[in-house]
């Protein structure tokens, strides 16, 4: 069973994105505590130290198939504990050095 990948992950208004912080703002972040909360319940805990391509190794090939510019997003995937949400769920997540993402699920 299950859905497609593409029918599953990709659908309008399926990648919320917090605010885009400058790397001058926000430092170096090869580390930092990632959260995600579903209605107040951690769901997702873990640690940007956890990766397993480093962003800066992650850049060079991805840039061997893309031109990637200053504004491009890369998504990089997440931590264990991946899970359905419903309708009128309140999703929150955190980055370390970050303002945190609030969505409520519509």
């Amino acid at each position: 069973g299950g859905k497609p990948w593409e029918v599953g992950k990709a659908f309008e208004r399926s990648a919320p994105m917090g605010t885009l912080t400058k790397i001058e703002e926000s430092g170096n972040m090869d580390s930092g505590k990632i959260t995600l909360t579903v209605n107040g319940d951690v769901k997702q805990d873990g640690d940007l130290n956890q990766i397993i391509w480093k962003i800066p190794k992650m850049i060079a090939h991805l840039s061997t198939f893309y031109d990637i510019t200053a504004g491009d997003i890369i998504m990089t995937g997440t931590p264990a504990g991946v899970g359905p949400v419903v309708k009128g769920d309140k999703l929150v997540g955190t980055i370390d050095k970050l303002n945190p993402l609030e969505v409520i699920v519509i």
